[in-house]
């Protein structure tokens, strides 16, 4: 329930987009992002600026085109939403946080029950896509495969 504590603790108003982050969730953010690498020039760019893109993007549904001007160049947002993407940083952010939001709330870390929908039971009876096993189906021969017509008939 919205108490004047809770409603405090979650206003983002003084915050540039709804979807930026506070300093208190930028302080569980940074310690997981991996340092810039050795050598070479400094890093230049605000990673709390690229985050912030990044989490404007997935709340707005917005196009990589239609990144506004005052957060870093797409190209370079992109290129740490690609890299961290590849490295497990942000499969690592989310267990952190999801870690973190579960002991808050007294539970387990590991959910103790599942859900599954009758389509979900369904497709799995079936066998889903890979019904039949490769071994047992016939190979394709691909149509084009040589310089001659494929409508010559041998015969």
């Amino acid at each position: 329930m919205w108490t004047a504590e809770t409603r405090s603790q979650y206003d983002r108003s003084g915050l540039r987009y709804p979807s930026d982050l506070t300093n208190a969730e930028w302080a569980l953010i940074a310690p997981l992002l991996p340092p810039a690498k050795r050598g070479g020039r400094q890093r230049s760019v605000d990673l709390r600026a690229v985050v912030q893109a990044l989490l404007y993007l997935l709340e707005t549904g917005c196009q990589w085109r239609h990144l506004p001007k005052d957060f870093p160049p797409k190209s370079t947002v992109w290129g740490y939403f690609d890299l961290w993407s590849y490295d497990g940083t942000l499969a690592r952010i989310h267990e952190a946080l999801y870690v973190a939001l579960r002991e808050r709330e007294g539970r387990a870390l590991s959910p103790s029950a599942a859900v599954i929908d009758s389509q979900t039971v369904q497709s799995a009876e079936k066998g889903g896509l890979l019904a039949r096993p490769r071994a047992m189906m016939r190979a394709r021969r691909p149509r084009a495969s040589s310089g001659i017509s494929s409508s010559i008939r041998s015969g």
